[in-house]
Order: C-alpha cells, then structure tokens, then sequence
C-alpha cells in the first residue's frame, strides 16, 4: 500500500460520517491489514469490514472490561462489558474468518501483532494522555513504512465530558507524536486524525507537518488546549444570553 494511491480530497468530499469517510480511505488505499484499538460495540468495525472486502486481515483490539484508573464514561462494569463485547461479536460473526479478537490492554494484545505488518491503524480507545500516548507507541512498530495510522476524538476541546472525568488529549499529542516520527499528520473532519507515516511516496511534504483541513484547531499547544472552555459551558453562556423566552414566541 503506498500513501501515493490516496487523494484526501476525494476521499473526505461529502463524506456523510466517518464510517463513510474511512471505508473510501482503505478502499483507495488498497488497505489489506487493519487492526483498530477500541472495538466497543463494533459499530466501525461492522462497517468497515462490510464495505471493504478487500480487507484479509482485521485485529479487533479490546481490553472489554472494567478498568482501574480510566476515569472514562465509558468504563462501565464487567457485566455491561460483557453484553458490549457479545454485541461486537455479533456484529463482525459474517466476516469471521477475517477478524482475529485481541482481548487484552493495548500494551499487552499489540504484542501478538506481527512488525511492520499492518497497512493500517485505527486509534478510539482511551483517550486520556496516558491512553493515547500508550496506544500510539505501542502501534507504531507494527506499521509497515509509509503506512498510515488514524484515530477518533481528535477535538480541538479538551473537555468532551463533565469535569470530573480525565481530559482528552488525542489533540494535541498526536499532532506531537506525528512530529516526534517525522510524519505529517492531517485532521480531517468528525474529529478524525490521519498520520502519514515514514517511507511513503508521497512527497508533497518532506518534513513534519500538521495540516488542518478543517481550519478549527488553532494553536498547537497544551495550554492553548486547557484555556478552550468546556463545551457545556459554552451552551450555558447562550442560554444565559438569549435570556427567558415569553411563551409562544
């Protein structure tokens, strides 16, 4: 698979969400080998794998229970955990001999991947700092060179939840880790990162780069980051604003 074969303009045109969106990636791309680190339901998985036959091989990478320390709404219990993971079987059972299940933390589940194997990566796991920073390092030498890797809940607001959950950082680590490996990375829409790793064909960018297709993140920085106020937040400053409606206006 080579970066060359891939046009993000025609990939990203009215795409209508981001399954859409990553099934004419891999398509174009020629994608065969795919792992995606946080299954879930398998709602992207189910997909994927049915608008890409292309795709021989797909690791579904899933810790699917209840974790200590990932202060996460979605880190609910072993019992729901279960339900969730029977679910995303279900979903993937018509591509069965296709998938191969990794249940495991990433740090432990990656390692029964092959190096420099995979055309492709998809990051929607644990989406703290130390989350993203374990699943990008951990991906990265399972890549072929001039293989892609992309990921979900790259907000330029840190703040997705209420307060008293962790912040999500996948913005901006990884514009940071793309930088740390000499790739460029792209954000492309529905909070989407795409990172173009090293050896690719294309040259239409030589050295680390961040490219904003969106035009919605601004200023690279932790800080910058922080200071966003939260989204809840911001719709409480409207309402306020708009102040109380008489009724039947």
């Amino acid at each position: 698979m080579s970066s060359g074969q891939v046009e993000l303009d025609q990939v990203c045109s009215g795409a209508m969400s981001r399954f859409q969106l990553w099934a004419r990636f891999l398509q174009q791309a020629g994608a065969c080998s795919v792992a995606e680190i946080g299954v879930w339901r398998g709602e992207f998985t189910e997909a994927i794998l049915r608008s890409c036959p292309q795709l021989k091989l797909y690791y579904m990478v899933d810790a699917w229970r209840h974790l200590e320390g990932w202060n996460k709404p979605a880190n609910t219990s072993d019992i729901e955990f279960e339900n969730i993971f029977a679910e995303a079987m279900r979903r993937t059972e018509f591509a069965s001999e296709r998938r191969i299940v990794l249940r495991g933390l990433t740090v432990d589940a990656l390692d029964r991947i092959p190096d420099r194997s995979l055309d492709f990566a998809y990051i929607d796991s644990d989406h703290t700092l130390r989350g993203i920073t374990l699943d990008l390092f951990k991906i990265f030498p399972k890549m072929r060179p001039g293989s892609w890797i992309g990921g979900d809940d790259f907000a330029p607001n840190v703040w997705q939840h209420s307060p008293r959950y962790e912040p999500t950082f996948v913005f901006p680590y990884a514009v940071y880790f793309a930088e740390a490996i000499g790739a460029t990375i792209y954000a492309i829409g529905f909070n989407q990162f795409l990172i173009s790793l090293p050896g690719s064909s294309n040259k239409s960018h030589t050295a680390a780069t961040f490219v904003d297709r969106t035009g919605r993140y601004g200023t690279v920085t932790v800080g910058s980051a922080l200071r966003r106020p939260p989204p809840w937040r911001l719709a409480l400053r409207s309402a306020v604003h708009r102040g109380p409606r008489l009724r039947g206006s």
